[in-house]
């Protein structure tokens, strides 16, 4: 097979592939969106915990409910269709893949796509409700009646899924850097003092304006450093190139090598 026709069967194969995940996705996105004023339910109980006794929060106009359950059903869908989307991505790029390479690719998507769903589920079950507590604690003392827009809710858990997912990622981010030989495993034990002060930066930017929310991002990405750096070690360890035969061939004849004889050594 020519070059050309090489090129042209993987170009079809990788459109057959983003046929196959994206109609995964339309599919999943037609069953969430049937589903989507009960998954908007699960998704706000944070919020509807934190409403003070008898208060129940609101859409200001029908087509922020539309855009909003729009936007549930579909990142909802995406999530559930991710590890089908990586199974075909990885399915396309495996077979041009050494072995040594297969053994550190493939944990790599499995632990970036478990840091991600566990970067969510830590924001959705801790820092959503300590962050609304606080809220309205604070709005509370104001003697104010406090009434909360659902799409702005959305809105606001949104980034703060998309904060906690990407900053799980960092024993990931890791992996791939000690891999690459970019940082080694020393260098990132050497910056431990720099990652504390940078997390508690990260926290500041992301989280409520609470001290509480503000640790419960800092503390863990510490924590999930200290994993990376781990995890980077153990990899790097068990996804090495094995030895070119040749190379090792040419350092056994090598004179001094200790299979060749010595100089002297009786005939």
């Amino acid at each position: 097979m020519s070059q050309e026709e090489s090129f042209v069967s993987h170009l079809v194969e990788l459109r057959d592939r983003l046929i196959k995940s994206l109609l995964v996705v339309l599919v999943l996105f037609g069953i969430c969106f049937y589903f989507s004023g009960e998954i908007m339910k699960v998704l706000s109980q944070p919020l509807y915990e934190s409403l003070p006794a008898g208060t129940r929060p609101i859409f200001t106009d029908q087509a922020g409910a539309f855009f909003t359950l729009t936007k549930v059903a579909f990142l909802t869908a995406l999530l559930i269709s991710l590890p089908w989307i990586l199974y075909q991505a990885w399915a396309f790029v495996a077979p041009g893949l050494y072995d040594h390479e297969k053994k550190f690719a493939l944990p790599l998507i499995v632990s970036s796509v478990f840091f991600l769903v566990v970067g969510i589920s830590f924001a959705y079950f801790f820092v959503l409700p300590a962050a609304y507590k606080f809220f309205y604690a604070f709005a509370s003392s104001t003697g104010a009646d406090v009434m909360q827009d659902l799409q702005k809710y959305w809105d606001f858990t949104l980034a703060i899924f998309f904060g906690f997912g990407l900053t799980f990622e960092v024993p990931v981010v890791e992996m791939l850097l000690v891999k690459l030989g970019m940082v080694s495993t020393q260098q990132l034990r050497e910056a431990r003092r720099y990652v504390v002060v940078g997390a508690f930066v990260i926290a500041a930017v992301l989280t409520p304006p609470d001290v509480l929310s503000q640790f419960m991002l800092a503390v863990p990405l510490c924590l999930l450093y200290e994993l990376g750096i781990f995890m980077a070690g153990f990899i790097k360890a068990h996804s090495k190139a094995p030895e070119d035969p040749d190379e090792t061939a040419a350092a056994e004849a090598a004179p001094g090598s200790g299979s060749a004889g010595t100089p002297g050594s009786g005939s």
